[in-house]
């Protein structure tokens, strides 16, 4: 098998995890990392066997032979280095959120379908391994026809520790967490009709929304309510565990913290524990997230070698429509019809 060889741009947070996530694949070769500052490049390069690092991002486009270009930098420069990748013909893998506006977003999916080459998020909640049980269970039809589902994730997690520039962001919780959430209520249950939101900034150390509340009514009928917070003092800190509720007409299916997934019915109640794999390059504080990484990366693999993938540019942009029809709505109290949005 001819290997996938991987150029990296961006060895911040997410890199230390999305780099090894490739490395758990057969046929891939990572040949090179780009980063502003040199010394991290080199730091991420050493660390994980890269041969190649560079401070000039299209130095290393231009020099290196390589078949895809995985963008993890900052969001406002997603548009700027996937244009760069897709001139010179290189797929593109771009973290999430897609783009910091909506029209960059529109614009990061227009450059590479013009170019023609292929583009994935790299959209991990999804493929959280409690979240594909719970979508299993639902698919299996034990619970009848679903008529309304919650999706929350709310914490207190100090997560500007690892990553302050979240609190320097003018939009947070909507492009950080609800790029994710949302993504998940499209997941499970298909795409939205209408949405209102209403948001709110609890932390008055930072810019942007801290909590953010979705009320959706789905194309297939079903109402769904997104509740997202790092604003939350709760009895048990669940971070970064997404929870749901599922009701239908003949039982439920709740997953509830520490990856308790349970499917009742008039029958009674099944319970499991549904818990990620635990590689040795995550970080415990994030195990589900962390290990989702490879199982979403390795559907983007299949993508790019031709197969069918989730999350797509296309897929993903309706999630980004669903962010930004969020902020339209709470601006404006009015309820979106996503069909015109």
């Amino acid at each position: 098998m001819k290997k996938t060889r991987i150029g990296v741009l961006g060895c911040g947070f997410w890199s230390h995890f999305q780099i090894p996530g490739w490395l758990e694949m057969e046929g891939v070769e990572i040949p090179a990392v780009y980063n502003r500052t040199l010394a991290k490049a080199e730091a991420v390069a050493g660390k994980f066997g890269i041969p190649k690092a560079y401070d000039d991002a299209e130095k290393m486009l231009d020099q290196e032979k390589l078949d895809v270009a995985d963008i993890i930098t900052d969001v406002d420069t997603h548009l700027r280095f996937a244009e760069m990748a897709a001139r010179r013909g290189l797929d593109v893998v771009c973290q999430k959120p897609m783009a910091p506006t909506y029209p960059d977003a529109q614009k990061l999916v227009k450059v590479c379908r013009d170019h023609k080459v292929r583009l994935f998020i790299n959209e991990n909640f999804r493929w959280q391994a409690p979240i594909r049980a719970a979508k299993k269970a639902l698919d299996s039809g034990v619970i009848g026809d679903l008529f309304k589902a919650r999706v929350t994730f709310c914490s207190g997690f100090p997560v500007f520790d690892n990553q302050p520039f979240l609190a320097e962001l003018d939009h947070f919780i909507l492009t950080d967490i609800g790029s994710h959430i949302l993504d998940v209520c499209r997941f499970l249950l298909g795409d939205a009709k209408t949405l209102y939101c209403r948001t709110r900034r609890v932390n008055p150390k930072i810019k942007g929304e801290d909590v953010a509340l979705c009320f959706m009514e789905m194309k297939s009928g079903v109402q769904c309510f997104a509740e997202m917070s790092y604003a939350s003092i709760l009895e048990k800190e669940v971070f970064p565990q997404t929870l749901l509720l599922l009701e239908g007409s003949k039982g439920s299916i709740r997953l509830d913290a520490d990856f308790e997934l349970k499917v009742t019915t008039r029958g009674g109640t099944a319970s499991e524990k549904v818990k990620p794999v635990l590689y040795d390059w995550i970080d415990p504080a994030y195990a589900v997230v962390h290990s989702s990484i490879v199982d979403a990366q390795r559907d983007i693999l299949n993508g790019l070698r031709g197969g069918n993938a989730e999350t797509t540019g296309e897929d993903n942009f309706k999630t980004v429509q669903l962010v930004w029809a969020s902020y339209e709505s709470a601006a404006s109290g009015r309820v979106m019809d996503m069909d015109r949005f």
